[in-house]
């Protein structure tokens, strides 16, 4: 027997790779399946089953092509309704892979379709648990994605996570190793570790959600403080319970190479929208007119479906020259499938074509120290609001990026700014933003608040309520 955890830290998603006696089984594999093809054909194992935890919000998942081009089943657990064939399993139900059994544990409460799937070694022991968005480190899955679906409050949804997770997950044993659909930096929990396998045992102990005192509380606790869910995890969902369309086709019409001339002519008649994925570093220096900057080099696909949304918005692509087709895969891993070409010779050919480009106003921390007047200049920091509430430019206001559509409209054009985050990946995704929307009159800040702090700028982690934007 043999267990590969495949983890992909932009999507901070745990794909599992199990063989045995020539068998394997795949758990929640992501979009493109070359990988997985190519693992099988070196291992000389076959695929008989792809297991999926539940209807994924914050990726698609590869099930159905990879299904198509093996022929191994798809196995969801009870109440799913996918629209293709598939094994909808029975609680408790097993499933044979060489050796080793994979038991279906229904663990309703993320989604009343969600499955942790209990692996059972050659000996008959209970080996470890692939629990999806049911149990992850330090966390659990949130309760309030399938509330619409489900025809009830995200309460209820916690009420029935919390019965799952008392009756199916902490009976088992303490050295059952646990292996979770996420980690840290998935929008799917709140509280999630760094580490991306640990045993039930440590769970026990550490966890906050397994150490409430009774339902009651697990519910509060749970629900407490979670923050809307990123536009596209709708799409996403129904991409997943219904199908798309094969990845290799979608990644060969993004690759269409598009001359300057082109490029413009295309943003112009389809109403794309240029993403740029450049470093912001490189970014701010020249930049096609309109463009947003989401760089490959950081939280890129789930940045992209958060500021963008719309999983259909057309889009038309600027990255460094090479990096194209990796573009295009991220982008299907979270549904953008609409991509309708690149701009061939990246941003060097645009500026060699002669062509308009913006700038970002960009300085350093230093200079940033020197110019500022924290009592009369307005900082806008686009930090999470917990990470403001922890420490902050003195004076300055708590402006989440996530919620930047809210905020722009009450920012006075004529009145200067400066805009920051922690390092400068948020910061000038912001910038970008702002610019296409015509906001012109601010400053980005290089290196964020982690620059700002070493060059001894005043902070403070004192919370003015009139700082924080008004949900």
């Amino acid at each position: 027997m043999n267990i590969e955890q495949i983890y992909t830290g932009c999507l901070a998603q745990g794909a599992y790779y199990i063989t045995s006696k020539g068998e394997a089984a795949i758990i929640d594999p992501l979009r493109e399946i070359q990988p997985y093809i190519e693992k099988l054909e070196k291992d000389g194992v076959e695929l008989k089953y792809i297991f999926e935890t539940h209807f994924h919000a914050d990726f698609v998942s590869g099930h159905v092509d990879l299904s198509n081009a093996t022929d191994a089943k798809i196995v969801y657990g009870p109440n799913a309704e996918p629209d293709f064939d598939c094994i909808v399993a029975k609680d408790e139900q097993l499933f044979e892979i060489g050796d080793v059994k994979i038991k279906v544990l229904h663990t309703p409460g993320h989604t009343m379709e969600s499955t942790t799937y209990l692996l059972i070694d050659e000996d008959g022991n209970d080996h470890a648990i692939f629990s999806g968005d049911t149990l992850f480190l330090g966390d659990v899955g949130r309760p309030d994605l399938a509330q619409k679906a489900a025809s009830m409050t995200q309460e209820q949804l916690a009420g029935h996570l919390y019965d799952s997770l008392m009756n199916k997950i902490m009976p088992l044993s303490d050295d059952v190793t646990v292996y979770p659909g996420h980690g840290a930096g998935s929008a799917c929990g709140k509280n999630m570790s760094t580490d991306t396998v640990d045993t039930l045992g440590n769970q026990k102990e550490s966890n906050y959600a397994l150490n409430q005192p009774n339902k009651e509380a697990f519910v509060e606790a749970v629900t407490d403080g979670l923050l809307p869910p990123p536009a596209y995890f709708g799409a996403n969902v129904a991409m997943n319970k219904t199908g798309y369309k094969n990845v290799d086709e979608v990644i060969d019409t993004g690759l269409t190479e598009l001359k300057p001339k082109e490029f413009e002519t295309a943003a112009d008649s389809t109403g794309a929208l240029i993403l740029d994925t450049r470093d912001s570093a490189a970014f701010h220096k020249g930049f096609v007119p309109k463009s947003i900057n989401i760089g490959i080099n950081g939280d890129f696909a789930p940045w992209v479906g958060a500021m963008i949304g719309d999983v259909k918005q057309p889009l038309l692509i600027v990255a460094d020259e090479g990096m194209e087709e990796e573009v295009i895969i991220r982008l299907t891993r979270v549904g953008f499938d609409n991509v309708i070409g690149y701009l061939k010779g990246g941003f060097d050919a645009w500026k060699a074509d002669d062509r308009e480009i913006d700038t970002v106003n960009r300085i350093t921390a230093d200079e940033f120290k020197k110019r500022v007047n924290v009592e009369e200049d307005k900082v806008f920091d686009v930090r999470k609001e917990t990470e403001w509430e922890a420490e902050h430019v003195e004076e300055s206001f708590s402006r989440p990026l996530s919620n930047i559509n809210d905020w722009m409209k009450d920012i006075n054009p004529e009145e200067h700014f400066y805009v920051h985050c922690a390092g400068g990946y948020r910061s000038m995704i912001a910038s970008s933003i702002l610019e296409s929307r015509g906001y012109r009159n601010f400053t980005e800040i290089e290196g964020g608040f982690d620059a700002i702090a070493k060059a001894g700028v005043p902070k403070t982690d004192y919370v003015c309520p009139s700082k924080v934007m008004k949900s």
